[in-house]
């Protein structure tokens, strides 16, 4: 559970990064910025810290079938999710804050097996293209 608070977050800021064209054999600059992934860090804390604080009592008492009780309103993700660990934001807060120690290690490992990949797409496109080169064209008339 909580290593989904922090993945989430992370997950959501990270996608537009990726949606930007890059050049050949090389990762987007967002992507490799040391300072993104200390932002990114940064938001994931933040993000956390408001998803602990969402309200689910009541659709577990939706779940369980039966009537929302004063305590269900009040329940959030902080009280289930701490098991009567009070450190838990902080717990929380820290492996955010190491996240982007981690996002750093994962982009550059990403970056040093880019160009292995493209080489490897490259080689199977080119298979599929020689593969495909004689097969009979649907509109090519019969004789």
């Amino acid at each position: 559970m909580r290593l989904l608070l922090i993945a989430l977050p992370l997950a959501v800021f990270a996608a537009p990064a990726l949606a930007q064209p890059a050049r050949a054999n090389e990762l987007p600059r967002e992507l490799t910025d040391p300072a993104m992934a200390d932002k990114l860090g940064k938001m994931a804390g933040a993000l956390s810290r408001a998803l602990l604080d969402l309200n689910v009592g009541e659709v577990q008492a939706a779940v369980e079938g039966r009537p929302v009780t004063q305590a269900d309103r009040r329940r959030t993700v902080r009280d289930m999710a701490a098991g009567g660990d009070p450190a838990i934001e902080r717990n929380i807060e820290r492996q955010a804050a190491n996240s982007g120690a981690a996002i750093q290690a994962g982009v550059r490992a990403m970056a040093a097996a880019l160009p292995a990949i493209l080489q490897s797409v490259d080689r199977a496109a080119a298979e599929i293209d020689r593969a495909t080169a004689n097969l009979p064209q649907p509109g090519y008339p019969r004789r």
